[in-house]
């Protein structure tokens, strides 16, 4: 079987279609390196069946990442019946552990498909390849991808609500709140869609554009290409990626907010952070510098503002938590939440509110 990869809309539909996934967090197995496996435990527990990590065998994934339930952990492939293996943590770089090899060799050997969301592109590795070809296994990295169109700058369907989830640094949760937002809209009775801009979202949803992965020129063309794909929808929460200011991957936020052109944004942060996340010599920004900035250089390409603020409060306590979220309403105005905590309701109706008001 050939390898695939995300410029093929079949390797996409093919990640949604896997119901017995191992995720591969060997030696990585914390919060700070396994964001890709805890949103898959979170968004498709049900397709998980074990965790594999040698150094954590037998314990729960409960235990390593507080979410997963009793999912196992375990120490090989043996006696598992798995369709696929993801590569689940999101290491400095994007590069393959050297200790990993031998784990997805016995993967593709065994006939089980990897989805990889590396930098390293695996199927471009001459012994993952013809192994792959050797037993009927498939290869998809989901960041590998042909996107090469420039933005047109028309504008999209005037019924469709576009809103980007924005962030004052990167790893906030943008991805989880466009999830949870898109939840609460449709338990509601709307037709909101979410779209994925990451490699997680995409391992989540089964569709989307890695945009991080995206030669430059192409990053507004490629956001607005796959907002005017998902466009049909009333509602559409579109995942953001990094932040407009920080040192290394501002480039990346800045094409997505302009391709995507949002009808309103919600900004997230992290409670008690106080530097750049992977620069601890970088302060953040004020939140007040950050939401002004957002605001207008998103309106140079589409008018737009933020109406309601994600917290992320897993640092601090329940107490603390209520504490911040009364401060920055009353300093900002605006609906504030912790989607783990009190739920998406409030942004919710922040989007319903704006809707009304646009007159869609």
């Amino acid at each position: 079987m050939d390898t695939l990869s995300t410029d093929s809309s079949d390797s996409q539909k093919r990640i949604s279609t896997y119901r017995r996934i191992v995720l591969l967090t060997e030696g990585f197995s914390t919060p700070f390196y396994a964001k890709t496996a805890m949103s898959m435990l979170l968004y498709r527990r049900d397709d998980i069946v074990a965790i594999l990590d040698s150094c954590e065998s037998g314990k729960s994934a409960q235990q390593l990442f507080c979410v997963g339930d009793s999912t196992p952990v375990v120490a090989s492939l043996d006696g598992l019946d798995a369709d696929a293996v993801f590569l689940g943590t999101a290491v400095a770089g994007g590069k393959l552990p050297g200790s990993w090899r031998s784990i997805i060799l016995d993967a593709l050997a065994r006939g089980i498909d990897v989805v990889s969301g590396m930098h390293d592109f695996l199927s471009e590795d001459p012994e993952f390849s013809l192994t792959s070809r050797q037993n009927d296994s498939c290869i998809i990295d989901v960041r590998k991808n042909n996107e090469k169109v420039t933005s047109t700058g028309e504008g999209f369907r005037s019924d469709c609500l576009r809103i980007h989830t924005v962030g004052q640094d990167c790893s906030l949760g943008k991805m989880v709140v466009s999830l949870e937002v898109q939840r609460e809209l449709v338990a509601r009775g709307e037709d909101a869609q979410f779209v994925a801009t990451g490699q997680t979202g995409i391992m989540i949803s089964g569709d989307g554009v890695p945009i991080d992965c995206v030669v430059s020129d192409f990053v507004n063309g490629a956001s607005e290409a796959l907002v005017r794909r998902n466009e049909s929808h009333d509602i559409l929460l579109i995942e953001g990626q990094g932040s407009i200011s920080h040192p290394s991957f501002s480039a990346v936020t800045l094409g997505l907010l302009h391709g995507a052109a949002p009808d309103g944004l919600i900004y997230c942060y992290e409670v008690g952070r106080e530097t750049v996340k992977g620069l601890d010599n970088v302060p953040l920004l004020p939140h007040r510098t950050m939401i002004d900035a957002y605001q207008a250089t998103a309106s140079l390409r589409h008018p737009a503002r933020v109406i309601g603020i994600a917290m992320n409060s897993r640092n601090v306590s329940p107490e603390e938590a209520d504490a911040e979220r009364q401060r920055i309403e009353q300093e900002f105005g605006l609906p504030v939440c912790d989607v783990y905590r009190h739920g998406a309701a409030p942004l919710a109706d922040a989007v319903l509110r704006l809707r009304k008001e646009l007159g869609q």
